[in-house]
């Protein structure tokens, strides 16, 4: 089994409803969720908006592959009504966000997957969560 740590985040729509959702999908198509933070709600990063944040990070143990995990959480996105970011490329108000943060001890740069995530130290929306459940 591996360690992993995952960021979600949502500003439309049922925000807590969205995170809760979120997590019963990744619980049933990744594995045992170990640690939970709480929940933080944080301004938009990146982009203007009206539409504040819902954040928390979640520790778990999984069985899938780095890549496995990754088409796993886009697929989980996708069934909560995620929608890429917007045509421009630029991020913009969404359902839900998981981004994968860490993997074990793995360094991984490959195309469309980099961990450790490369902005996690930037963003406090990350950081505040994960280090309450940093060991």
């Amino acid at each position: 089994m591996h360690t992993i740590y995952l960021s979600l985040g949502t500003n439309l729509g049922s925000r807590e409803d969205n995170l809760e959702r979120a997590l019963h999908l990744l619980q049933e198509q990744v594995g045992a969720l170990l640690r939970r933070s709480s929940v933080h709600e944080t301004a938009p990063w990146g982009f203007e908006s009206s539409h504040m944040f819902l954040n928390l990070c979640v520790c778990m143990a999984t069985s899938l592959s780095p890549l496995q995990l990754l088409a796993t959480t886009k697929q989980i996105e996708r069934q909560l009504g995620r929608t890429q970011k917007s045509a421009h490329g630029h991020y913009a108000d969404r359902l839900i966000d998981i981004d994968i943060l860490l993997y074990d001890d793995a360094h991984i740069n490959e195309p469309g997957l980099v961990i450790p995530h490369p902005h996690m130290y930037e963003r406090e929306f990350v950081m505040m969560p994960l280090n309450e459940i940093l060991e």
